[in-house]
């Protein structure tokens, strides 16, 4: 069934692309919380920053063990190219995720006001460090992972560019919105009115870095430039960005305070399909397909028997944690 056989891969990708977008917007917002950190010098504003994401966010970090478990097991090829080359930035991110979840669990246990404000740094340092890494990460596979025959082919290196550090910058700051929205949601008065002027600010600057990435991304490769400028493509995605800026724009006047964090999630979802409309049918470029890529088409199916299980369970379980620890944050609780 050679139809069979090629809509295997397709789902497969789309598995493994649904988890990862899913762990951009959940864990790329409590990210966000951490940066911010370093422009929240109050104490009692930092305690309700850190207790608007406690409860949840080891839980978002499920998603990034779905991503990679899916990648090795649905595309064992374009794992070993692509961890071989992002080795050192996965390392350090890991790292900083684990230095920052342990920071964020013992800042209310310190027994002193230094010894909290340590966890504080180490915990904005790991949040800084973990977004800037990703977006190193993302830089380098969008410019390409020299390879041969199914071998990476570099010398280790070649994640380090100018494009792949100016992603990771755009991340940084693309997370640190995420999490301002996040708090203008979850908190009030002045921490949600502090929160409202970041957004504002960090949005500006978003959309400044993002086009800079676009511009920066027609240079490195012709079929970025013709897929994005194609009427078809381009057309659409731009309509929808706009329509969610003025979303974004006008909801700080509105009642519904989630509103403004839902529509800066459209903009990393619409600018996510973006690129992998760009890269499609490639999982590695500039060369690797995903039908170059995936597994026996057996291992596929079984892998994606457990996806049918676990994306739902998972989703569920994200759900009910938003649901129980829904509701305002106050310094007082």
């Amino acid at each position: 069934m050679p139809l069979f056989d090629e809509l295997i891969p397709l789902l497969s990708a789309g598995a493994l692309a649904f988890s990862i977008l899913t762990y951009v917007i959940l864990d790329g917002t409590d990210l966000g919380v951490g940066i911010l950190f370093a422009v929240n010098r109050k104490a009692r504003h930092r305690h309700v920053m850190a207790f608007s994401i406690l409860p949840i966010w080891d839980g978002n970090e499920t998603w990034l063990v779905l991503g990679g478990g899916g990648l090795l097991a649905m595309f064992p090829a374009a794992y070993s190219i692509f961890l071989s080359a992002m080795y050192a930035p996965i390392i350090l991110m890991l790292l900083a995720l684990i230095f920052r979840g342990v920071s964020l669990e013992f800042r209310d246990r310190a027994k002193t006001e230094r010894r909290q404000r340590l966890h504080d740094v180490a915990f904005m340092s790991g949040s800084i460090v973990a977004s800037f890494c990703q977006g190193v990460v993302l830089g380098g596979l969008i410019q390409g992972i020299p390879h041969a025959e199914g071998q990476y082919s570099g010398n280790g290196w070649d994640w380090l560019s100018g494009f792949s550090v100016f992603c990771g910058l755009v991340l940084v700051v693309g997370y640190a919105l995420l999490g301002a929205c996040w708090l203008y949601w979850r908190t009030e008065d002045a921490l949600q009115a502090r929160s409202c002027r970041q957004a504002r600010l960090l949005a500006v600057l978003t959309v400044v870095l993002l086009a800079g990435v676009v511009a920066w991304t027609f240079r490195l490769n012709t079929v970025y430039e013709e897929r994005w400028l194609n009427p078809l493509i381009g057309i659409p995605f731009v309509a929808l960005l706009i329509v969610l800026m003025a979303v974004f724009w006008r909801a700080f006047a509105w009642k519904y305070h989630f509103l403004p964090l839902f529509a800066v999630l459209g903009w990393f979802a619409t600018a996510y399909a973006a690129m992998v409309v760009a890269l499609y049918p490639l999982i590695i470029p500039p060369a690797l397909t995903l039908a170059e890529a995936a597994s026996a088409p057996l291992s596929q199916m079984l892998i994606l028997a457990g996806f049918a299980v676990l994306i739902p369970a998972t989703l569920a379980y994200s759900t009910f944690g938003f649901w129980v620890f829904r509701g305002k944050i106050r310094a007082k609780d």
